[in-house]
């Protein structure tokens, strides 16, 4: 036996069935050393572990399951000066637990912190969690809290503080938006988040989850840890947290100034900048000039179809791209007229030609949806399922044996940003062609949210990215689901939900997965066109930044290169 071989086995005489079941997967080339890493992050394996096994036991090290930057600058970023940011606006009041928008949760990233951070690999990066364990069947984790951290008013963290925060959000009577992530199965409730003592936190669920700490990551934003007791609804007037970033000042609807912070706890990621300014623009036009113009640095996102094709090809700006599962669902009521018989929501999903609308919106930066939430960068997604195209003769077909061959009148509704109106358009004109006649009903997203969302028997909401697919699964199609615009409800699918998120191991999670696809490919209560892919930039003399497929944005290690 060689020394890397006995390392190797006494390695595995102290670890779970859990995690050597994963190191079987590696040996037995069922996947890659990639898929290993992270699926190795989320059980609680540390990076150090996960290397030396990848290495010791060898695979594939590549399963096209993500992306990075397609463009770095060659000059490293220089310490001091004054970074500008620009930010879609932040939708409602910045409290953490009601934020439900890409601009609240940029700004939530800045000074808050959560117990890990899901990076642009879909791994996770332990912050104020050390590390987490699971039992045997996934439905309890213990997390060991960093110690030797403070929040910005110098009082310690502890795990009391962590408890309270995932508590806080878990209670309904909150009506907090982390209620979607935190929803059955494998769920969250109020008091089941527990401090063992200042250092030991253990989370005790609903039921088995083999992915909960993703819950408790940056993907679910509302989670930033703050002190025991406080009360969310007044953190706009401090910003606390215990993040590298500490509030300056901040003007509503205009901007946020951060200073860094001198006592931050990971010398790792000491900001290089002395201050960062978030900007906020309404519209996508607006930070496209206002980077173009010089008026900010970095954009933290963009979109090709309004207007961000001139940064793609500017001297002046290096554009960093993530795949992503970000995208849009465009849901048809399955419980009434006209969308109740599956054949006609059928009918609907193949007028699209998603192929084309991805190079005509956003240059080929997307991956095709099928009518499911398993994006292409998910490594568990089965690509041998069918892919739904564009069939207008077996449209007409099928809207005719659902006994509707003369078509009909429905309303469309949707909110009025990013290409979602263009997309509610096309629907409409290709609609035409077997006779259905859509009205669009545009409005702002405010209105759209408050009154069409849940309430349409036809719309098109936006839906951000997530490093495991929980959220769309429970959230927006369970039979409880609170984001449930399709009103679908069939327990056979509940059924399926359940034995994806209580997997444990990669062939459970992709045999699932499997299942899952090909039922909701049947059913079709919500169209997925396309996934598309996360784009930021920033100006050439800039560079670090760290964005994710979800919309935070790390601006630790970013700074001037001239």
């Amino acid at each position: 036996m060689d020394e890397t071989q006995r390392r190797v086995d006494e390695f595995r005489k102290t670890r779970s069935d859990i995690e050597n079941n994963l190191i079987d997967s590696l040996v037995a080339r069922k996947i890659s050393r990639r898929e290993f890493v992270r699926r190795g992050t989320v059980i609680g394996l540390s990076l150090s572990s996960l290397s030396f096994i990848a290495s010791a036991c060898g695979g594939d090290d590549d399963d096209g399951a993500a992306t990075g930057a397609t463009e770095t600058t060659e000059a490293g970023p220089k310490a001091g000066g004054a970074l500008r940011t620009g930010i879609i606006a932040p939708a409602i009041e910045l409290n953490p637990v009601v934020v439900y928008d890409e601009g609240g949760l940029a700004v939530l990233g800045q000074s808050g912190e959560y117990l890990a951070w899901s990076n642009d690999q879909l791994e996770l990066e332990p912050r104020l969690a050390e590390s987490w364990t699971p039992n045997d069947d996934g439905s309890v984790w213990t997390f060991a809290i960093r110690q030797g951290v403070t929040f910005h008013d110098g009082a310690p963290l502890t795990a009391k503080d962590v408890a309270y925060t995932l508590n806080l959000n878990a209670d309904p009577a909150n009506e907090g938006n982390a209620l979607s992530a935190f929803g059955d199965p494998g769920g969250l409730s109020a008091g089941g988040a527990k401090a063992v003592d200042d250092a030991t936190l253990e989370v005790t669920l609903n039921g088995p989850n083999g992915s909960f700490p993703y819950l408790v990551s940056s993907d679910n934003y509302n989670v930033i840890v703050i002190p025991d007791g406080f009360d969310p609804a007044t953190w706009e007037k401090s910003f606390i947290g215990t993040g590298p970033w500490v509030l300056d000042t901040f003007t509503p609807q205009q901007s946020v100034t951060y200073t860094k912070n001198p006592d931050y706890w990971d010398t790792s990621r000491q900001p290089l900048a002395d201050t960062s300014e978030l900007r906020f623009f309404a519209e996508d036009q607006a930070r496209i000039l206002a980077i173009q113009g010089g008026e900010v640095d970095i954009l933290s996102q963009f979109q090709v179809v309004a207007g961000g094709e001139a940064l793609l090809n500017d001297p002046n700006i290096v554009v960093t791209e993530i795949q992503a599962a970000q995208h849009r669902q465009i849901h048809m009521r399955a419980d009434q007229e006209p969308f109740k018989d599956k054949r006609t929501r059928q009918a609907m999903a193949l007028l699209l030609d998603r192929p084309t609308i991805i190079e005509g919106f956003f240059q080929g930066k997307a991956d095709l949806g099928n009518d499911n939430p398993f994006a292409p960068v998910y490594p568990y997604t089965d690509t041998s399922v069918p892919q739904r195209a564009v069939d207008v003769e077996e449209a007409k077909q099928l809207l005719a044996d659902a006994g509707q061959g003369d078509g009909f009148d429905v309303k469309l509704s949707t909110w009025d940003n990013y290409e979602i109106p263009q997309l509610a358009q096309l629907l409409q004109g290709a609609a035409k062609e077997i006779g259905i006649n859509i009205t669009l009903n545009v409005t702002d997203a405010g209105t759209y949210y408050s009154d069409f969302w849940l309430n349409s028997p036809l719309g098109i909401t936006d839906y951000g990215h997530r490093g495991v697919p929980t959220v769309y699964l429970t959230a927006a199609l369970g039979s409880a689901g609170t984001w449930n615009a399709a009103h679908f409800k069939n327990p056979t699918f509940d059924g399926m939900i359940v034995d994806f998120i209580s997997a444990l191991d990669v062939d459970a999670q992709k045999a699932a997965a499997k299942s899952i696809e090909e039922f909701l490919l049947d059913e079709t209560p919500v169209i997925f066109p396309y996934f598309y892919y996360h784009l930021s930039a920033e100006r050439n003399n800039v560079s670090g930044i760290d964005p994710t497929g979800m919309g935070h944005i790390d601006l630790t290690k970013t700074g001037f290169t001239s």
